[in-house]
């Protein structure tokens, strides 16, 4: 089996970390300048999915794949 950098776990939170960014920026195009979903609601996922959910899924997990490489040594 090939060792992959990235788990299962890790695919599904950059798949929820993408819905999320398709719906912020979809959220920010809505109607009016004063629309209140493009004014607050949408730059906010958007930041958190950025600054949040995207590093999280890259870095949950990290070490466990080189501790069971360690271990099958």
């Amino acid at each position: 089996m090939k060792n992959w950098l990235f788990s299962k776990k890790n695919f599904y939170l950059f798949a929820a970390s993408l819905a999320l960014l398709v719906t912020g920026y979809v959220l920010l195009g809505q109607g009016p300048a004063d629309n209140h979903l493009s004014k607050s609601v949408a730059p906010v996922i958007l930041v958190l999915v950025y600054c949040g959910l995207i590093p999280y899924a890259m870095l949950s997990g990290y070490g466990k794949n080189n501790a069971s490489e360690v271990k099958k040594k």
